[in-house]
């Protein structure tokens, strides 16, 4: 696996409110161009509408901003089927494990997110880190 870094939604939401502590950090794996799936965008949109109470337009405003700021990878029917693998193997939601296994299809090296298992290493190639905790 190479050296790509994978962003879940919970980061990609934090990136809004650059003011606080961990909206810099989101920010700033942000401005590396990281990759996310599709299902990020949509959880996003989803956050920002239904629990941040942003209207559609703000929220689709930050969805093309992730979607221009990153690389994209789309959930096939081969990312479905992983994830059922990586759900029953890890024990993760299925929601959390098609987020792995996008990383891992593609060929990220680390996984960003606050809601998973910090160090955690997943098929020997991915690892989850929480970049909110401090680091070894």
């Amino acid at each position: 696996m190479n050296g790509n870094r994978f962003i879940d939604s919970n980061i990609a939401l934090y990136a809004l409110d650059v003011n606080s502590p961990k909206g810099q950090i989101a920010a700033k794996l942000l401005a590396d161009r990281p990759t996310m799936s599709t299902q990020v965008i949509m959880e996003s949109i989803n956050v920002l509408i239904k629990k941040l109470g942003f209207t559609k337009h703000e929220a689709f405003e930050h969805a093309r901003f992730l979607v221009f700021n990153s690389a994209i990878t789309v959930i096939s029917d081969a990312t479905l089927l992983r994830s059922f693998t990586i759900s029953e193997s890890y024990g993760y939601s299925h929601w959390d494990s098609l987020i792995i296994a996008a990383a891992l299809e593609a060929e990220c090296g680390t996984l960003y997110s606050e809601d998973l298992k910090d160090g955690q290493v997943i098929e020997g190639a991915l690892t989850i880190r929480n970049p909110f905790l401090a680091q070894p």
